[in-house]
């Protein structure tokens, strides 16, 4: 088959592989739409632990069952799935608690861990084996497309289940448009937000325009504004926001994300995976605003089970993220457009078929 190999960090290129079977507890899927994300980047560089050279990435992405191995049940070939991309040991404590995101046992393989596109081949690819417990059947009305957001939106959800959800007529704030940002547009409205308020820069200037079309009630720029903080409270009565979500990955948007909630809010801290930020805050402002700050990394267990679950019915809508279709082949130009944010490129599907 052929797939993006990362030979080493700082390197790819379009090789041809073996074929990956189905072994005990597996699928084998053929991969139908698979994209890039930022993380990716991180792999490239070699800066994401676990990672083990030479390497095909790629933990976005959608196929049809081609193969089913042994011991599994549930599934038929030519079903379509969704992946999610954590799959814990399922023995540990917090795997017990359904936190295969947090799985102690992280990168050990033969204690059943997997973590896709990150210590096990991923999906820019035309094949990939998975553990069976890694895929989701997607609804007849879905197709792989949207299998290829099934852990994105997850994560998106994921992060407003971490402050307890949105309770109908709550004022949100949303930090970074990127893709998951303006999902997390999408999924505040339809959890009942009454307020949806998107905060980016000026290099975010379309993707502020799409937020409002997605459902966005106000955006601000901040290249345009003097001072943030107050833009937020003269939006919200004064108050600051019930719930602030925060997916840019700076210090500095983590920090007035903190400063934009309200006395007795919450803030989820969802962007800086990678280590190396700091963040610097008056420490009163948590203490004495009684904010519940929370962190928030992928999704646990069954999360982008409800999140095809929010597409199927219409509530996410993946389709304005998707700004190109390209072929596995072209993965060079896909990679440098979307890095480059050429194009206004947002997600780019590539399609390996």
């Amino acid at each position: 088959m052929l797939a993006v190999v990362f030979p080493k960090p700082g390197e790819f290129n379009i090789a041809a592989v073996p074929d990956p079977v189905a072994g005990s507890g597996q699928l084998l899927v053929r991969v139908k739409a698979t994209t890039i994300c930022a993380t990716d980047l991180k792999v490239f560089r070699g800066q994401f632990p676990g990672v083990v050279y030479p390497h095909i990435p790629g933990h976005e992405w959608g196929g049809e069952i081609i193969e089913i191995g042994t011991g599994v049940s549930g599934f038929r070939i030519g079903d379509k799935v969704g992946v999610e991309a954590h799959v814990g040991c399922g023995s540990c404590q917090r795997c017990a608690e359904g936190l295969y995101n947090l799985c102690e046992n992280y990168g050990i393989l033969e204690m059943g861990h997997a973590h896709i596109g990150f210590t096990v081949p991923g999906g820019l690819a035309e094949l990939c084996s998975i553990p069976a417990r890694a895929a989701y059947i997607l609804p007849a009305s879905l197709d792989c497309d949207h299998g290829a957001f099934t852990d994105t939106v997850g994560i998106a959800l994921w992060a407003f289940e971490r402050a307890g959800g949105v309770q109908a007529g709550e004022k949100v704030v949303i930090v970074g448009p990127g893709a998951l940002g303006l999902l997390a547009v999408q999924i505040a409205r339809a959890l009942g937000a009454s307020d949806v308020i998107v905060v980016g820069l000026d290099a975010d200037i379309e993707r502020l325009a799409l937020a409002k079309k997605l459902g966005a009630d106000h955006t601000l720029n901040l290249s345009e504004i003097a001072d943030p903080i107050r833009a937020v409270r003269d939006l919200t009565s004064g108050r600051g926001a019930d719930l602030v979500v925060e997916f840019a990955g700076s210090a500095e948007a983590a920090r007035q994300s903190i400063e934009m909630a309200r006395r007795g809010g919450r803030v989820v801290l969802a962007g800086a995976t990678s280590p190396g930020r700091r963040l610097d805050v008056d420490l009163s402002t948590i203490v004495r605003g009684h904010l519940n700050v929370f962190g928030s990394v992928a999704n646990p267990r069954g999360i982008s089970q409800r999140a095809n679950l929010l597409m199927q019915k219409g509530l996410v809508d993946i389709r304005p993220l998707i700004t190109h279709h390209m072929p596995l082949m072209e993965f060079a130009r896909a990679w440098d457009t979307f890095f480059d944010r050429r194009e206004n490129a947002i997600r780019i599907m590539l399609h390996p078929d």
